[in-house]
């Protein structure tokens, strides 16, 4: 379902169908789905081919699930905590070198460990889930809690799960449960030089 969304261009249903709500129904996910889901990201593309992301996980039957929910700030923590898989999503900061190239810093990592979030979120929606990144995460207590490695930088949480009723969420929040629209092409896209006068 693409809701009322629009495009100015033709592009595949899937990309409108993904979306980022808070309200998720509290259910298992099948490790069928979830090791599916996780499949996609793995095919994310990246520099040299190094794939330098890492998912840590935790379903929502599983021993480590309260432990994911401790690492997100309180407000987050209110909704996430009814999905069906939380993810932190790492990258590592080192390029590792090969017979061609010395061992350097990365200055890509982030970039790429977002191609795998997009892979991750769009075969979550392709499977009849959504999935919704989370920047508030307290670092330093997920640093510890979930033994990550100095060299790894933390990215992100992700919450995916099938989309809960509207009411389950505070007044505030359901009242903003709905896909959002984006800005103009032109906003976003332009030929040749940095446009003048467009950045505010």
């Amino acid at each position: 379902m693409s809701y009322l969304r629009t495009t100015d261009h033709p592009i595949e249903p899937l990309f409108l169908d993904r979306w980022s709500p808070r309200s998720f129904e509290p259910e298992i996910m099948p490790d069928e789905d979830l090791l599916t889901i996780l499949e996609a990201a793995r095919w994310a593309p990246s520099a040299f081919n190094i794939q330098p992301w890492h998912f840590l996980y935790a379903t929502r039957n599983g021993a480590h699930w309260d432990r994911f929910v401790g690492v997100l700030d309180d407000f987050n923590k209110a909704w996430a905590r009814d999905a069906s898989v939380l993810f932190v999503l790492l990258s590592d900061t080192l390029m590792r070198g090969d017979a061609t190239r010395p061992d350097r810093v990365s200055t890509v990592n982030s970039f790429d460990a977002g191609a795998a979030w997009a892979h991750l979120a769009l075969q979550a929606t392709a499977r009849g889930y959504h999935a919704h990144a989370m920047a508030g995460i307290d670092r330093e207590r997920a640093r510890s809690a979930l033994a990550i490695p100095p060299r790894f930088r933390i990215e992100i949480a992700i919450a995916v799960g099938r989309r809960g009723a509207p009411e389950r969420l505070p007044n505030a929040l359901a009242e903003r449960e709905a896909p959002s629209d984006r800005k103009p092409l032109s906003r976003i896209a332009s030929p040749g030089p940095f446009p003048a006068g467009t950045v505010r």
